[in-house]
C-alpha cells in the first residue's frame, strides 16, 4: 500500500474540518442555551461544574472515533480492510485525541484557572476544537486507508 500524499486529501480534510465545526458548535447551541456564562476550565481536576474544555474533551474523543469509520466507509475507491486496519486506526485515534485534548486542556486549567466566557464564545471554542479534531482524523484516516495504485513508468 503506497501512502497518499496528496492535496485532495488535504482539502477533503480541510472541508470535513469546517463542515463538522459548524455542525458541533450549532449541536453545543442546544446543550449550552439556557447558560449565560460558561467556564472554559475551573481551578480543580475534579468538578461537577460544566465547562467548556469538559464538554470538548469527550466530544473530541467519540468524533474521533465516528469520523475514522465514517471516512473509512466514505472512500470510493481501492481502499484497505476494515480488519485490522481501519479498526486499529478507530482505536488508536480515540487514545490518541483522548490524550491530546486532555493534556491540553489541563495545561490550560494549570496556567489559566478558572475563566468564564459567553455562550457564542464556548460555541466557538468547541467549533475550533471539533473542526481541527475532525480535519486531522479525516486527513489520518484517508491517508492510511486509500490505497493509490502505482503508475508504470
Amino acid at each position: 500500500m503506497s501512502t497518499p500524499n496528496h492535496p485532495d486529501l488535504l482539502k477533503a480534510a480541510l472541508i470535513t474540518g469546517v463542515i463538522n465545526a459548524l455542525i458541533n458548535g450549532g449541536i453545543q447551541y442546544f446543550f449550552l442555551k439556557d447558560e449565560e456564562v460558561i467556564l472554559v476550565s475551573v481551578d480543580s481536576i475534579t468538578n461537577n461544574a460544566l465547562t467548556v474544555l469538559g464538554t470538548a474533551v469527550t466530544l473530541a474523543i467519540t468524533l474521533s472515533m465516528i469520523l475514522t469509520v465514517v471516512a473509512y466507509f466514505g472512500i470510493k475507491g481501492e481502499k484497505a480492510p476494515f480488519f485490522p486496519t481501519a479498526f486499529w486506526l478507530t482505536i488508536k485515534h480515540g487514545f490518541f485525541t483522548f490524550g491530546v485534548v486532555t493534556s491540553l486542556s489541563v495545561l490550560w486549567q494549570k496556567y489559566m484557572g478558572t475563566v468564564a466566557v459567553s455562550l457564542i464564545s464556548a460555541l466557538i471554542i468547541i467549533g475550533i476544537i471539533a473542526g481541527i479534531v475532525s480535519a486531522i482524523v479525516n486527513y489520518l484516516t484517508l491517508k492510511e486507508c486509500v490505497i493509490i495504485p502505482k503508475i508504470k513508468a
